[in-house]
């Protein structure tokens, strides 16, 4: 199996742990075990003797049922039959695409997203259309144009919903139509839901598996709840067939998730209303100081995400978005992501959920290197 060089994350592995002004992270401001302990109200020595005395076996194979039964409470009409952990977000996607999709298939993937979603249906032989998405609208896929490339050919459909990069959200009733264009050709729809929760308003929004018997989700502990750290994902499906399918290709590839990671995350998302609330502040605090900072800067423009961590900042410089990116780590040791890792040239990929000093500390930089350019 030949694969692409993935760009962000090869991005981020190289410039990520150099970077004092870290505006690429798409996490909501990562938090300490310790800090977690004291946002839920825990006794840390209840909680770490309890912890202390677990033999370190394989655990639970197919997830930890607190755990299960806790994400599950995230959706409208799950249950914990219907959650399947994995490694990360990042080992759902891989574990669906691997469990869907063969050589000659056909692939229709909804661009930007994570690399995953065209770039291993491609590795294994599938036949892949990129779908783009525009900027004059506002992001939101084209319905007459997915319909021309979505016929009873099509194995899957590969979006994510909230947007990774630009932070836009697929209203429920278009994303009604898309589940109807798939029910009309029998193709599994898979969302990559990491964003799913960090809504700006703080309404609810659906999941794929909540409204498609064909939809399969995935999420995680990494960007919504703050503890990247655990390694731990998930994928959400009411399909049965489905189900039994990725646990049979799961048995080859991760046997299980690390038991203390699950019963940490069944902790957090036990306490998920205080994690959630938290991170919402966050968010909502930090999308208006960097609204703001656009407004004052005439050479940056975005479409204001609705969702998310991130957003996607067009720049007007006569620079490709790499060697922009580049250069302003050498200016200031201040990262951001290069627009082209997600196809998108003169632009990046802007994270600002970290923390409040860094994200107005990073756009400070930003403004002084736009300056010199």
């Amino acid at each position: 199996m030949k694969l692409k060089p993935f760009k962000v994350e090869q991005w981020m592995n190289e410039y990520e742990m150099d970077a004092i002004n870290n505006i690429a992270e798409t996490c909501v401001d990562s938090i300490s075990l310790k800090e977690l302990l004291q946002l839920t109200g825990t006794p840390e020595a209840d909680f770490f003797k309890e912890l202390s005395e677990k033999k370190l076996t394989y655990g639970y194979i197919t997830g930890n049922p607190d755990l299960k039964n806790a994400i599950s409470s995230l959706y409208k009409n799950l249950t914990s039959d219907d959650i399947l952990t994995t490694n990360g977000g990042i080992g759902a996607n891989n574990l669906i695409l691997q469990a869907i999709v063969d050589r000659g298939d056909k692939v229709v993937s909804i661009i930007p997203t994570y690399q995953q979603l065209y770039s291993i249906p491609e590795s294994i032989g599938a036949d892949v259309t990129v779908v783009y998405l525009e900027k004059e609208k506002n992001y939101l896929p084209d319905m007459e144009l997915l319909k021309r490339v979505v016929d009873d050919n099509t194995k899957l459909i590969a979006l994510n919903n909230p947007n990774n990069p630009t932070g836009a959200i697929i209203p429920e009733e278009l994303m009604k139509e898309i589940v109807e264009l798939a029910r009309k050709h029998d193709t599994y729809v898979l969302c990559d839901e990491v964003y799913r929760g960090l809504n700006q308003d703080g309404s609810y929004q659906s999941s794929i598996a909540d409204l498609y018997e064909k939809g399969v989700g995935t999420s995680s502990m990494s960007k919504v709840f703050s503890l990247a750290g655990l390694r731990l994902g998930w994928i959400a499906t009411k399909n049965i067939e489905l189900m039994k399918k990725l646990e049979s290709h799961r048995d080859y590839s991760i046997i299980s998730c690390g038991m203390l990671d699950e019963i940490i995350a069944a902790h957090a998302l036990g306490n998920k209303d205080k994690l959630l609330e938290r991170n919402l502040g966050i968010i909502k605090e930090n999308l208006e100081i960097l609204d703001n900072w656009i407004k004052e800067h005439p050479r940056f423009s975005f479409v204001k995400p609705k969702a998310g961590t991130t957003a996607l900042v067009y720049y007007d410089f006569d620079i490709n978005s790499y060697d922009f990116c580049i250069g302003l780590m050498e200016h200031s040791k201040t990262l951001v992501t290069p627009g082209d890792c997600f196809e998108y040239e003169k632009s990046f990929r802007i994270g600002y959920a970290a923390s409040r000093e860094v994200l107005i500390k990073g756009l400070e930089m930003l403004a002084d290197y736009g300056n010199k350019l």
